[in-house]
This record gives structure tokens, C-alpha cells and sequence, in this order.
């Protein structure tokens, strides 16, 4: 029987490995925005991105070291929105995973620099990846699939959402449609870069498309319900901040029940979708840890 957290641990060992040897600075005159850089890197994160496309290349049988710097980029995005969504001119929140968010030790300016720093070197080893070689047309398929997902098709757009629904009442559909873009976008490249990477057939893609946004819809739903009624010193960050700046959330607009209903029917999609796949055990996992889990 596949044993989750070992092999969910095996997944971050590769992860943790490539980022350490990435995220050096060559010269002294880098240090100061590496250090920067770094501090929200290896700030605690669960990874649960490049985690899912190590995962889903697993499953295809695919090459881990040719995935890795596209899932490590998605990575770097990642945490490169999380700085900048943390600054005082966005959410303002002064606590990241149990640690003071960027501009609190470093200082704004030098927040938004690392944040633009990760975001750029995404972008430099993917490039890395596709000019490698001649064969590169897959690779600037999936570099081009993650590009699309953290900009204004994608997550950027879903923050702009964001930020202009704040003290409005907004719709159902609404709320969905800005949060597969904010969170969803990014989840879904992470579990279809191995698909574009290897040329999946295109049923397998339409599968884990529909996995993907399942569980990108299940993780926000999760969040919403852990900033209603989570434990600060457990998740690492305020709660209750979405109710004070008077943001639309599953629970403000469902309620906590019919939020938890729809957690419940989001895994349960999230599993039907996978089930022609073979052996997707961890992945199936996977789906049950994002609604589970406790930060």
C-alpha cells in the first residue's frame, strides 16, 4: 500500500535539493536580495505545487530531473505572490507561516524587489530548460502553460478580482471564477506541466484538468473555512482578516455547513476525474490532504 507521507516526503527532498542549489548567490553583490529571496523560500511551505507535478509525472512514467525546474518555477511564483500579496498595499499582513512576511524584516521596497526576483528567475530556468537543446518544443509548451497561469489570464487577473470586490456583495460564480484564477490557476499548470512537458495523450490531460481545478476549488474552500475558524498559531498567519476587510468567501456566502458540503463534493470530483488514470493512489491522497489538512 503507497505510504502518502513517505513518499510525500521523497517529492519535497527533491524539491528542497533543487531550490538549495538554485537560489545561491554567485556573487557578494547578490547576497543582500538571495537573503531576501530566500527568507520566504524556505519559509516553512508545504510545496503542494511542485509536489503535484513530481507526482503526476510519476504516474507517466515521466523523467523527475526534466520536470523539476518547471515545477520548482511554479514554486518561485508562488511564493513571489505571497510577498507581494502580504504588502501593506495589498492584504498587509504582517505574519507568514509562523515568521514576520518580507516587508516587515526587510522593508517594502526590498519585499517587492525579491518578490520580482523569484519571479524572474522562474521565468530564467524554465528558459534554461527550453534552449537546451534542439528538442525544445514541449518544454516551451509547458513554460508558456506556467506563464499563463501567474498572469492576467491567470493569478494576477484573479487578484485584481480581488481587490476590486472588497466591500461589495459579489455572486457564486463570481467568487469561483476569481479564485480558479488566484488559487486555481497556478494548481492547475503544476498538475498539467507534466502532461505538456511528455505529450500526454489528451484524454489524460482533460482528466487531470478536471482534477486540478477540483482541487484548487477544494483548497480555497479550505482556506475560507480555516480563516473563519482556524488557529493562528497553527496556520502561521491572522484569521479572520477576509471578514474584516469585508471580502465574499465560501463560508460569508454559503455558510460553514453548505462550505464544508462543498469541500466534500470538490474531493469527491477531484477523485472521479483521476479514477481512468491507473494508479493515481497518491494523487487520490493528495485530494484528501488539501481538505483535511489544518493550515
Amino acid at each position: 500500500m503507497m505510504d502518502f507521507n513517505k513518499e510525500y516526503k521523497l517529492y519535497l527532498e527533491s524539491v528542497e535539493e533543487w531550490i538549495t542549489v538554485h537560489l545561491k548567490a554567485q556573487d557578494p553583490l547578490r547576497k543582500s536580495i538571495y537573503d531576501a529571496m530566500n527568507y520566504s523560500l524556505t519559509a516553512g511551505g508545504k510545496r503542494l505545487r511542485p509536489v503535484l507535478s513530481l507526482a503526476v509525472c510519476s504516474m507517466l512514467n515521466g523523467d523527475e530531473v526534466a520536470v523539476l525546474p518547471f515545477a520548482c518555477a511554479i514554486e518561485l511564483i508562488h511564493t513571489y505572490s505571497l510577498i507581494h500579496d502580504d504588502l501593506p498595499c495589498m492584504d498587509n499582513d504582517d505574519f507568514r507561516r509562523g515568521k514576520p512576511t518580507s516587508h516587515k524584516v526587510f522593508g517594502e521596497a526590498m519585499a517587492v524587489l525579491s518578490g520580482d526576483g523569484l519571479l524572474n528567475l522562474a521565468f530564467e530556468k524554465m528558459l534554461e530548460e527550453t534552449i537546451r537543446d534542439a528538442d525544445c518544443y514541449y518544454r516551451a509548451k509547458t513554460a508558456r502553460l506556467i506563464a499563463d497561469a501567474a498572469g492576467t489570464n491567470g493569478m494576477i487577473l484573479g487578484q485584481v478580482i480581488d481587490l476590486e470586490s472588497e466591500n461589495k456583495d459579489i455572486s457564486y460564480d463570481r467568487l469561483c471564477d476569481m479564485h480558479q484564477k488566484k488559487t486555481g490557476a497556478l494548481i492547475r499548470a503544476a498538475v498539467l506541466a507534466p502532461a505538456e512537458l511528455f505529450n500526454a495523450p489528451e484524454e489524460i490531460k482533460k482528466a487531470l484538468e478536471s482534477y486540478a481545478r477540483a482541487i484548487g476549488l477544494a483548497f480555497q474552500i479550505k482556506d475560507d473555512i480555516l480563516d473563519f475558524e482556524g488557529d493562528s498559531a497553527v496556520l502561521g498567519k491572522t484569521t479572520g482578516k477576509d471578514s474584516k476587510n469585508h471580502k465574499s468567501t465560501f463560508v460569508t456566502l454559503l455558510g460553514r455547513e453548505k462550505a464544508r458540503e462543498l469541500l466534500k463534493a470538490s474531493v469527491d470530483q477531484a477523485l472521479e476525474s483521476i479514477k481512468p488514470l491507473g494508479d493515481t493512489a497518491f494523487l487520490d491522497q493528495m485530494a484528501v490532504y488539501i481538505a483535511e489538512r489544518e493550515k
